[in-house]
Formats: C-alpha cells, structure tokens, sequence
C-alpha cells in the first residue's frame, strides 16, 4: 500500500505542477476566496457557478478547478463573518462567535491573521490524513460487488442530517427522493423505454445537471437575496482600512491556539470523512469541543472574541471540506453539499468515482489530492496581503451582483446545449426552488439524489441479474449486510433522539407538577 501510496503522490505532484494546473488552482483559490467572502453564497453556489467553466478543460484540470474554489470558498467564508457579522455560508456561522466581538474591539486585522492561519494548518493536515486514508479506503473497497455499492449509494442518500435543520430530517429524505424522481427522467439506457419524458424531445437525454444545480442554488440565491433585501453597501468602511492592515499574532497567541488547530484538524478530517457530513458539522463540533476543554478563565471569553473560539471553528471547516474529498473519491459518496455537485461534474466527464479510480484513473484522483497542498499555499498568500482590499469588495452592491450571478448561470447553460427549452426548464425549476427554500426545506439532498439515481440503479439492476430476481443480495454477501446495518442506523437516529427528547420533555414535565404540588 506504502509502496503504491508514494508512487501515487509522485504521479500527482507531476500532474499539479503542470503550469495549467498551478494557474487553475490559483485562479480557484481566489475566485472561491471571493465568492465565499460575500454574504448568501458559499462554496455550493461557487462550485456551480464554476461547473461551465470546467466543461472546455481536461477532467484533471478541472476537478483541480472546483477543488481549488472550493476550499477558497471555505477559507474565505470567514471575512464577512469577522467583519460584518454576516457568514457567507453555513460552515462559517460558528466563526462570526468570536470573529465578530474581537473585530468590534478594534482588531479586525488580527482576527483576520487568526483564521487565515487556522485555516491553513486545518486544510494542511488534513490533506495530509487525506493521503493516508484514502489509499487505505481504495484498497479495501477493490473486493467490491455491485450489490456493495448499490448498499452505499443507499447509505449515502439517507446519511442526509447534515444538510437538514432542526427537526428537519424527513425533509431532507423527502427532497432525495424530488432528486431521486428527477433522475427518472429521460431514455432509460438499458431497455431504450422513454420515461417521464411526456412526448418532449427535449426531455428525451434527461435533465441536465447542471441546469438543476444552477437553478436550485445559483438562482435560487440571487433571489433570496432580492426578497430578503439583503445589502451589505456602505457596512464597511473606509477608514477601517488601517485597523485590517494591522496582521500581527504574537507568540504567545500562536502557543494558546497550537493545541486547539491538532485537535480541531483530526475532528475535523474525521467529521468531513462521514457520507453526509461537512464543514458545517465540523466548524460547530470543533468550536464547542474547545469550549468544553478550555479553562474556566478561557471559557468565559468564549462568544466575547476569544482567539481559541475563533481558532477552533476555521480549523475544523477547512480540515472537514478536505476530508470530505474521502468518501467522494474513494467510495463514489458525497461527503458535502458541495461534493454532491463535484460529483455530478465528475460523472459528466465520464468518471466514475469509487474504489476503481485509484487504479484507473490515478492522475484525478491524485492531481485533487496534491493540488490541496499547492492550494492551501495559494490561499495563506492571497488572503493575508491583500485582507484589506479583499474587505473592500463586502461592499459590492445588491444591485450589480445579483445581475452577474443571474448572467453566468443562464449563459453558462446555454452555452452547453445551445438550447432555450433548458433556459426555460431552469427558471421554471428555481421559482419552484424558491418556494421550497422558503419553507426551509434543503436544497442538497435533491442533488444528492439525482445524481446517486442513475448509479444505484445500475447497480440494483446487476445485483438483481446476478441473484436471479431475488432480494436476498441485500444480506448475503457480509459487506453488503454491513452497510445495510449501518443504513438502518441513520435512519433509525432521528427517531432515536425524538423519542429521547420526548421521555426528557415528560421527565421535566412530570418534576414541575410535582413542585407544583
């Protein structure tokens, strides 16, 4: 394994190192960088946005691309959150707790220097855990049957909890199965039979990836930001400028905030490395194992601008969104949102991610992975010398940004099939993409399923060939059996803990009365 793990990374220093690569990987960087920076778009809506941009490049140097906007995404995230209280996705909420407060006290700068240096030791280690793991992972997952991997496909589409709010769990499995629908659409290539098709020519190639990425997200964002009157003109100010320049860390800070950037970069990893997990989950679980395992004295500066509460978050979100490279590569599972649509760009180029990209298409699977160390580099650079000018563009008008994300999102389409009908499709998908976001159902699953419905059904259909007909493949081979377990497991977790919650709620209850009496 060592020996096949050295020659891998061999292969992928030579792929990164290609000039094409490097200026991909910065050019990645620092438009996620941006996106991640303004309020409302986080590294979903960046990698989508990217997603035509990719379709004129080689696969490598394109998923190199998305890798590269998406961790900037990430790293950037932070910036808005620090200076306007306002996190530019999900993964960076748990940052504006202490960013915030410490930039309120007129240490913007130095909150800034904290995440960026967090930032990069979470990605840095985490790449290099990636290395290990994911060899590791190929190599069990070579003995693989399709029986196995239609029970992962399973497994990735009900491991839903992270994309799903409070109590929000059966409408992340309802919007999987939207996606699963949708996946439906189209000539079944198979047996030839059109479905779901209703008579259109249109419809006869399915629905376009794409087109439904950049309608439930991309669009779908532009006008959430329009009914939301969301505006962040005029929030920064010119005369802060001095204050953001201001990057030093002293020593004394950097040995307090060590120990939290090794322990939030292992959760981290270990969070993002879980089907259906991700930065989110990552950057919360980081901040509030540091609150727990600080010392009183630190403790009661947490949500007050501590460094380590600051720290412990950008560490456990950049170690997640590199972890989650694990399952998508390795098992062919989403471990984000966001790899949910790197998937389908990587299905669009022909590949097939899973335990056979590691032997068959080694430049891909290796070019990501090293291409993170080139990336992790790019982003400590951009982000600490040019802090102030990024801060400056938080004061990008509404009214000239919504216009662009609209723009990219209907040429990018077009530009792909050349066809109104998809244009037409796409507005029509994010009016009704809209309504559901406002009843706060989420968006990713429905990514997760369409693009995991063509495989599992593949794969159901070869497991039903080679076991004549008969179900008993779900529990035969011990693998598969596993997985089912596993399954069982996650969608036997809400229930789980809404009984719990219940019992405590009528434990409480039950004390009251007895006070009461």
């Amino acid at each position: 394994m060592w020996e096949g793990m050295i020659e891998g990374m061999w292969v992928g220093i030579q792929t990164t190192l290609i000039p094409i690569n490097i200026a991909v990987v910065l050019f990645g960087c620092f438009v996620g960088s941006f996106i991640g920076m303004l309020p409302g778009l986080g590294p979903i809506t960046a990698v989508a946005l990217m997603i035509p941009v990719t379709y004129g490049l080689e696969p490598t140097t394109g998923m190199v691309l998305l890798a590269g906007v998406y961790y900037g995404a990430i790293f950037g995230g932070s910036t808005c959150s620090i200076l306007i209280n306002a996190p530019g996705e999900a993964a960076t909420v748990a940052t504006a707790f202490d960013g915030y407060p410490m930039a309120q006290k007129g240490k913007p700068g130095k909150a800034l220097a904290i995440a960026a240096y967090s930032s990069f030791s979470g990605g840095t280690i985490a790449v290099i855990l990636l290395m290990i793991a994911a060899p590791m992972m190929a190599s069990v997952a070579k003995g693989f049957q399709s029986s196995d991997y239609f029970a992962l496909m399973v497994m990735g589409l009900t491991a839903v909890s992270a994309f799903a709010g409070k109590g929000g769990f059966l409408k992340a499995l309802l919007m999987v199965v939207v996606g699963l629908m949708l996946s439906t659409v189209g000539t079944d290539q198979t047996s030839g039979v059109q479905r779901y098709t209703f008579g259109s020519l249109n419809l006869l190639d399915g629905i376009s990836f794409l087109l439904l990425a950049m309608a439930t997200f991309a669009l779908t964002e532009g006008l959430i930001m329009i009914l939301k009157r969301q505006d962040t003109t005029g929030v920064f100010k010119a005369e802060n400028i001095g204050k953001i320049s201001d990057l030093k860390v002293t020593k004394k800070e950097f040995k307090k905030i060590l120990p939290t950037m090794g322990r939030c970069s292992l959760l981290g990893f270990f969070i993002g490395a879980l089907p259906g997990s991700g930065a989110t989950l990552g950057s919360f679980l980081s901040y509030g194992m540091e609150r727990n395992l600080a010392k009183k004295k630190d403790q009661a500066e947490f949500g007050k601008g501590s460094i380590i509460g600051l720290s412990a978050p950008e560490t456990g979100n950049n170690a997640a969104s590199s972890g989650s490279f694990v399952p998508l590569l390795t098992l062919g599972i989403p471990g984000s949102g966001t790899t949910a649509v790197m998937l389908g760009a990587l299905i669009a180029y022909g590949l097939e991610p899973g335990p056979r990209m590691f032997a068959d298409n080694p430049q891909v699977f290796w070019g990501v992975i090293m291409s993170m160390y080139l990336g992790n580099v790019f982003l400590l650079i951009l982000n600490l010398p040019l802090i102030p000018y990024f801060a400056r563009l938080l004061a990008v008008p509404k009214n000239i940004l919504i216009p662009f994300i609209f723009f990219f999102s209907i040429i990018g389409v077009y530009l792909v099939t050349f066809n109104t009908f998809d244009i037409e499709m796409m507005v029509l998908i994010a009016a009704i993409a809209l309504i559901v976001r406002l009843l706060n159902y989420p968006m990713a699953p429905i990514l997760l399923g369409f693009i995991l419905g063509g495989l599992m059904e593949d794969n159901l259909r070869r497991s039903l060939e080679i076991y004549d007909g008969s179900i008993a493949f779900l529990w035969e081979r011990p693998v598969t059996m596993v997985i089912n377990l596993i399954t069982i497991g996650f969608l036997a977790m809400p229930v789980v803990q809404m009984i719990m919650a219940f019992r405590k709620k009528a434990k409480v209850n039950a004390l009251d009365d007895a006070t009461t009496d």
